[in-house]
């Protein structure tokens, strides 16, 4: 039985992935139009035949979807444009549904984007199932900035314990970068191999692991170890949740401030606890990672019960979020090579270990210099959570100012009045200067780094942006082992008044770093 006819010159054309069967085809009363019948000049033509448009609802499923037969014939938008003879029954016409995105006249202009289809919109259970896995990784997160805000604080104590100077302490620092180092180059293969899921909680179960073996506060060597451990698992929570995170549909750049501000959070009420056990005597400072052992078993439970160690595309679909192919893939040639392969891959992991390592060792060693060169307490520990707390801060508030003046030269802003802060802090000998500064500079560096990996989205390809994400945030973390090794070096020698003009020195070498980074979207 032939389909509706249809009335006057209309035309449809199938465009993207869409497919229609021979029998889909056949079944409509298709009747080439001769180029007589259309009225007009040459240009209208040309915007008939280039004009996408939905199929209409009348038509059979079968006909608005591809076709799961096995003898199935592709029609592509570049090579299919159908005219439809059709009959001016006005029963038949009054069938046809009218958007906003549709012309009722051909002389009138679209107004819809060919290049894109309508969004489906998310139901209430996708967006409860979308929002508890948003929490589910600022969670992951948010641990792996308690771990950065506790080492400040315990330092001393750390030092005191084991009768150790600037260098050999240093190695705490040297075996958590050498773990996320380790971890980062690891997590392409991991992701690739066994998932998100499954990936993310190998992370938060060698957090749990560390924190049980710190909380016997061990031998110095087995302490070290431990921290390659923490750095391991901390590395593969960041990368994976920073991939998780950019993959987004919805409010990326929102979500992307927000998940970042967690890890401040964490580094903030971090210091608050350690503080307190580094006034204790013996070993029991240690006592503070039974509350990290706590958290972080918590952290595993969430993220079994929220994943089901299953793969991102999989927990995306279920939050109503499809992720479409990148045809830009190339199947031949390593991840790896692809991945570097772009220009500005090396440039942004140079500034990331500095940025990483600036974050790591202000917040380390802060407390340090200020017990030696401006005689306070143990309770400088706060100063170090003023810091975090001063990156949480900017992270959430000034997400406003960074769409203002736009992300790449906000950069410059932020870390030239950091530099300045910075050497305030160097040059006024005053306790409570030195700890509204530092608090001032964690605002403006907090939201440098969620700028980076937002950047990071205009310039690589979808399919490549978690593994990237990950090989940046794990090389670049060597930083937070480099950086605050070498002012351990330097603190030996010159002692911990070095640090002020080494931070200065490297923030200004981020400025150059960033001004090389380019700030156009890549094609492919």
């Amino acid at each position: 039985m032939a389909g509706p006819s249809l009335g006057a010159f209309s035309t449809f054309a199938i465009h993207h992935e869409s497919t229609l069967d021979v029998e889909d085809v056949s079944a409509l009363d298709v009747t080439p139009l001769p180029d007589a019948y259309l009225p007009g000049t040459s240009t209208l033509k040309s915007n008939l035949r280039s004009d996408l448009r939905r199929l209409p609802t009348y038509l059979s499923d079968r006909s608005r979807h591809s076709s799961n037969r096995s003898r199935r014939t592709s029609f592509s938008k570049d090579d299919i444009h159908m005219k439809v003879l059709h009959s001016d029954s006005p029963e038949i016409l009054s069938q046809i549904p009218s958007t906003n995105n549709e012309r009722t006249s051909p002389l009138e202009p679209r107004h819809s984007d060919a290049r894109f289809t309508d969004q489906v919109a998310l139901t209430p259970q996708q967006k409860r199932v979308g929002l508890a896995q948003f929490l589910a990784v600022c969670w992951s997160i948010y641990l792996v900035g308690w771990n950065d805000g506790t080492t400040g604080p315990l330092l001393p104590r750390i030092q005191e314990q084991y009768q150790l100077g600037f260098t050999l302490v240093s190695m705490i620092f040297v075996g958590n970068g050498f773990g996320f180092v380790f971890a980062g180059a690891l997590n392409i293969w991991l992701n690739d191999k066994i998932g998100f899921g499954k990936t993310i909680t190998l992370g938060a179960t060698c957090q749990l692991v560390s924190s049980l073996i710190i909380a016997t506060a061990p031998p110095f060597p087995v302490l070290v170890s431990a921290y390659v451990i923490a750095g391991f698992g901390l590395s593969l929570g960041a990368a994976q949740g920073n991939g998780f995170v950019g993959s987004s549909r919805d409010n990326m750049a929102t979500k992307m401030g927000i998940f970042h501000a967690s890890y401040g959070l964490g580094a903030f009420c971090s210091p608050l606890a350690s503080t307190y056990f580094s006034t204790l005597s013996n070993r029991k400072w240690a006592y503070h990672f039974i509350i990290s052992a706590a958290l972080s078993l918590i952290n595993v439970l969430f993220l079994l019960w929220m994943f089901r160690l299953r793969r991102q595309e999989d927990i995306l679909r279920e939050a109503g979020q499809e992720i479409v192919p990148d045809n830009s893939a190339q199947p031949g040639g390593s991840i790896y090579r692809q991945i570097l392969h772009v220009k500005a891959v090396p440039l942004m992991i140079i500034f990331a270990l500095i940025y990483i390592g600036v974050e790591v060792t202000l917040g380390g060693w802060i407390v340090t210099y200020i017990i030696q060169k401006r005689h306070g307490g143990h309770s400088a520990g706060y100063i170090s959570s003023g810091f975090f707390g001063g990156l949480t801060l900017g992270r959430v508030s000034l997400m406003w100012l960074n769409k203002l003046v736009g992300e790449h030269r906000i950069v410059f802003v932020y870390s030239l009045v950091a530099i300045v802060l910075q050497i305030t802090i160097w040059l006024i000998p005053s306790i409570i200067e030195n700890a509204v500064a530092m608090s001032l500079v964690g605002l403006v560096l907090g939201p440098i780094f969620p700028l980076l990996a937002q950047h990071m989205t205009h310039i690589l390809p979808k399919w490549l942006f978690t593994g990237a994400v990950g090989l940046v945030t794990g090389i670049g973390v060597a930083g937070s082992a480099a950086l605050p090794f070498i002012t351990g070096l330097l603190a030996s020698k010159y002692g911990i008044g070095s640090l002020q003009p080494l931070m200065i020195s490297m923030m200004g070498t981020m400025v150059l770093v960033w001004a090389l980074i380019p700030r156009t979207r890549r094609v492919d």
